[in-house]
């Protein structure tokens, strides 16, 4: 049976002070890491719908639109209340300027942002 000699990688080049490389030496090049960044525009939502593109589903889209109620809303409310006008507590719960106006994709029901008056 014959004996087979495995090849020898060459060794590794350390670099000496007094001697320059050898001719064709290529050092080792560092592992470089690409990241890609999609930058979004930012969008600034009002009271109303709005035409957008949706980030989660990439459709040109007119947004839904929920009024929500606040701390603000709440605390209109109560003052309301504190100063005898108790019949009137009502009121910030119906105006949308006392409250926040979220926006929401209507194809994939994502969260796009909030309006706050």
């Amino acid at each position: 049976m014959e004996k087979m000699e495995k090849p020898l990688n060459p060794p590794e080049y350390t670099p000496h002070p007094q001697h320059p490389p050898p001719l064709g030496f290529v050092p080792p090049q560092p592992h470089v890491q690409t990241t890609t960044v999609v930058m979004e525009q930012a969008v600034h939502f009002g009271p109303k719908c709005q035409n957008v593109t949706c980030p989660q589903c990439r459709h040109q889209i007119l947004t839904r639109t929920e009024s929500k109620s606040t701390t603000r809303t709440h605390l209109y409310a109560l003052l309301l209340c504190l100063f005898g006008c108790w019949p009137c507590v009502c009121i910030p719960y119906c105006v949308d300027s006392c409250m926040n106006t979220d926006h929401y994709c209507p194809n994939c029901n994502a969260f796009l942002g909030t309006y706050q008056s």
